[in-house]
């Protein structure tokens, strides 16, 4: 009896020293995992940066492609039915689908808009459209599987409806795979004047603040949100007014602050008073300070970087998904411009983006603004406004009164560095102003 207590007893030890060593050993290799992860995320980050400056982004026409505006408002069945047809315009155009799909994918690109066929039309014409299609579908396939800078590489080439750049959006390139020691890093840069900017809705300005509301509300309603969710995202924002209002114009601001005495009057001043009760004093100068308008908005934007990436922002809600499958996942976060983008760009946006920017124009007139954007985009890009008026011609009055919340070039990016090592995962997030090679950092955020 006396022996079996003891093998009892010693068996209990052992386990609980094995357990012990066991959960030592995994938060150690958790430390290691880490440590490693994080090394990584910040030198893909440094990289990424470093590089920007010479990325040019080239939107692409889209006359006969599946458009991503939509996407996000699909369920899995409806988007699966759309990937089938894009695959099956895919084969035609690459010569390995059946007679009727390629006869269908030919008349279709000798016919315009309207159905109507296209003058001129003939072999050359049916051979530069398959071509061109070829172009966006190796964008989105990767032409070459042994392409380090493929992100399809990684397991089976899975097919995805391509962005305005080509890559899924919001991408403007293909997301770059790389290892660095242990640790696999991913660094993805995204189009932020491609979404909606959340700022929007603290505008103060009697002329806008309406319709910034009405806008919001478009988005929110598009998102699948209910009243009490819009309710509670407005408190959110509210709060955060109350620190900071948001503003559209700027002027030169002058600043009037005391300076510092010089030092012999510093030292006569810390001196202990005399007896006689004369004290001495030293002689206060002003000095005046002029905050250019381009200052004050870049310090508006840091500021509103910081709320928006605080805790007064419920992001439990606004990544809520929208649509989860095993191939996407829809949320309002992913739509959301976090770091106070003043334009949205009508080449890159998707259609709930589209439609809650041209509400500054008209708010009954924005769906079908939007609805012709989309239309007139996939033919050839914007490459301003007043094409995109000349376009939309019969709603150019609108589009004039909201200008300048549209752009039609991006210059407002962010990058997205993930490294995994073990079962260490770090993420960094980065927004940088891009004008031609000039890049300059707006914020970072490491998780």
């Amino acid at each position: 009896m006396i022996t079996l207590v003891i093998l009892v007893i010693l068996a209990t030890l052992g386990y609980t020293l094995t357990a012990r060593v066991a959960a030592r050993r995994h938060r150690d290799q958790y430390v290691i995992d880490y440590s490693q992860a994080r090394y990584a995320c910040a030198s893909g980050l440094k990289y990424a940066m470093t590089s920007i400056g010479s990325i040019e982004p080239q939107l692409i026409s889209r006359p006969n492609e599946p458009d991503f505006s939509d996407v996000f408002a699909m369920s899995e069945v409806e988007y699966q039915e759309f990937l089938a047809k894009f695959a099956l315009a895919a084969k035609a155009a690459d010569g390995s689908g059946d007679g009727r799909a390629e006869q269908d994918l030919d008349a279709q690109a000798d016919r315009d808009a309207d159905g109507k066929a296209k003058p001129g039309a003939g072999t050359k014409k049916k051979r530069d459209a398959k071509a061109k299609k070829r172009q966006v579908i190796d964008a989105a396939y990767g032409s070459d599987v042994n392409d380090i800078n493929d992100l399809n590489d990684v397991g089976a080439a899975t097919l995805a409806v391509p962005g305005p750049y080509g890559p899924a959006w919001p991408l403007v390139t293909t997301a770059l795979e790389c290892e660095i020691g242990s640790a696999k890093v991913k660094i993805e840069i995204e189009d932020e004047n491609a979404k909606y900017p959340l700022n929007w809705a603290l505008i103060t300005d009697e002329k806008w603040k309406a319709l910034a509301e009405t806008g919001l509300v478009t988005f929110c309603e598009w998102m699948g949100y209910t009243p009490t969710d819009i309710t509670s995202l407005r408190e959110d924002l509210g709060k955060i007014g109350e620190f900071r209002s948001y503003q559209l114009e700027f002027k030169p601001l002058t600043k009037t602050a005391a300076a510092a005495p010089p030092p012999s009057l510093r030292s006569r001043v810390s001196r202990p008073p005399s007896t006689t009760g004369a004290a001495a004093s030293a002689p206060r100068t002003l000095t005046k300070t002029v905050a250019s308008p381009a200052e004050q908005m870049e310090q508006q934007n840091a500021d509103f970087a910081k709320l928006f990436h605080s805790s007064f922002v419920n992001t439990d809600l606004l990544s809520r998904p929208s649509i989860a499958s095993d191939t996407r996942s829809e949320s309002a976060l992913k739509y959301l411009g976090l770091w106070t983008v003043r334009q949205v760009n009508v080449n890159t946006a998707p259609r709930h983006v589209l439609e809650a920017a041209l509400t500054f124009g008209s708010a009954a007139d924005a769906p079908k603004i939007a609805q012709e954007i989309i239309r007139l985009r996939q033919e050839k890009p914007f490459s301003d406004i007043e094409e995109v008026k000349k376009g939309a011609f019969r709603y150019s009055d609108s589009i004039d009164r909201c200008k300048e919340f549209l752009t039609t070039a991006s210059n407002i990016f962010t990058i997205r560095v993930t490294a995994v090592s073990g079962v260490a995962k770090v993420t960094a997030i980065a927004a940088v102003s891009k004008e031609g090679d000039k890049v300059k950092q707006i914020g970072v955020v490491s998780d």
